[in-house]
């Protein structure tokens, strides 16, 4: 563990998958529902220092996340990053994302270009449990 890495240090979000390589996480954020990361345990700063192996689990990992976020938020599209910028600890961002957000088309850390409607944002976190459900089902599919 490095002692400087948030990530290793903290869960990163509300756990909901962990095996022994990496665990699933969702992050409150009001704007966001199902917005999820998939960290790496072992503080590990880019893929290729992962084996060849790790890699492919763990991008099977952001698959199955992908496949629930899909499956339960019905988004527009799915944002996939593995920024780690300020954080050097690997980790993949996965944030569904729909036409009306506060930021479509542009990332969600640029300037937003309008605010989602509070019944909107309320009916996307009432989906939440039934994501909780699909990422563990899905993610237990990793190994």
């Amino acid at each position: 563990m490095t002692a400087a890495c948030e990530l290793c240090e903290e869960s990163g979000g509300e756990i909901l998958f962990r095996n022994e390589q990496l665990r699933v996480v969702l992050i409150a954020d009001a704007n966001y529902s199902g917005f999820c990361r998939v960290i790496w345990n072992a503080h590990v700063k880019e893929m290729t220092d992962l084996a060849i192996e790790d890699r492919s689990t763990l991008m099977r990992a952001v698959c199955q996340v992908e496949a629930a976020l899909r499956e339960i938020m019905q988004p527009e599209k799915i944002n996939l990053a593995c920024l780690g910028n300020m954080v050097p600890h690997l980790h993949w961002l996965l944030i569904p994302r729909f036409t009306d957000d506060a930021h479509f088309p542009n990332p969600i850390w640029a300037a937003a270009v309008r605010e989602t409607a509070d019944d909107v944002l309320s009916q996307r976190r009432a989906l939440l449990p039934a994501l909780r459900e699909a990422v563990t089902r899905h993610a237990s599919c990793v190994g």
